[in-house]
């Protein structure tokens, strides 16, 4: 069964990083975008970034030039290097991707559980 574990959220002061990390594991086939979205209390979840299995990616405009997304296909993981936090920034954060199972002849879309990511003012 396939699935996504986020890790690396917490708490931090305003202007510091935080690096998120987001592994698949199951049986897969082979793996699309992936991507990572938020949801702050009492809003929608939102786009944050999102990168192709090829590496071209895209950012939110409200995370431009302070977050980065990467992966490492190998691995079978997604990174969001997070700098400059705001308390702006703090949501859940929840990991994204297509994913194609083994012996599928589909792609689905798989969801992490979510991490948490506060940042103080």
């Amino acid at each position: 069964q396939v699935q996504l574990v986020e890790s690396g959220g917490g708490l931090v002061q305003a202007g510091g990083s935080l690096r998120l990390s987001c592994a698949a594991s199951g049986s897969i086939r082979s793996i699309n975008a992936m991507g990572w979205y938020r949801r702050a209390p009492g809003k929608q979840r939102e786009l944050v970034s999102t990168i192709t299995s090829a590496g071209s990616t895209n950012y939110a405009e409200s995370v431009k030039g302070r977050f980065t997304i990467s992966r490492d296909n190998a691995k079978n993981m997604v990174y969001l290097q997070m700098n400059s936090l705001k308390p702006e920034d703090t949501a859940v954060y929840y990991c994204n991707a297509l994913i194609r199972p083994s012996l599928s002849r589909n792609t689905y879309d798989y969801w992490g559980q979510g991490t948490q990511v506060t940042v103080a003012s």
